[in-house]
């Protein structure tokens, strides 16, 4: 059985930590949580893991790293990926980024940092859900 995998990237450890502490404990025995410290490490990620037959389900990506900035990303992994739930966490985004990633990358939810795990759960949960409906009809 193909497994998933759900992808986090921020240029913060402490903030990287934490999501995936908080994803291994609800979704950790169904799929694989990955990390990384900037967009292109994702993509490389990304690119490994979907080539070894894992399927991509949701991104969380800040918005503001050094390098390739969170909307640039997600847009990215949109072209490659379309189907993947694309979630933006983010303390410092502007709103012109936001629209551009709703737009370009088909953005299922922002998420203000500090966030709540609730929420963040909930946000997943409903992407998935959607996701499972769409591939099985």
């Amino acid at each position: 059985m193909e497994q998933g995998i759900l992808l986090c990237v921020d240029d913060e450890m402490m903030v990287l930590s934490a999501l995936r502490d908080q994803l291994r404990r609800v979704y950790g025995d169904r799929h694989l949580i990955e990390i990384a410290e900037s967009a292109e490490e994702e993509l490389e990620i990304l690119d490994e893991l979907s080539g070894d037959g894992y399927i991509p389900l949701v991104i969380i990506s800040d918005w503001r790293m050094p390098g390739m900035k969170g909307d640039e990303f997600l847009a990215e992994v949109h072209r490659r990926f379309p189907q993947v739930i694309k979630i933006m966490l983010s303390g410092q985004a502007d709103e012109e980024a936001v629209l551009r990633v709703r737009t370009q990358a088909n953005l299922h939810e922002f998420i203000v940092k500090p966030w709540s795990t609730e929420v963040l759960i909930a946000s997943i949960d409903v992407g998935l859900d959607a996701l499972w409906t769409r591939v099985r009809s």
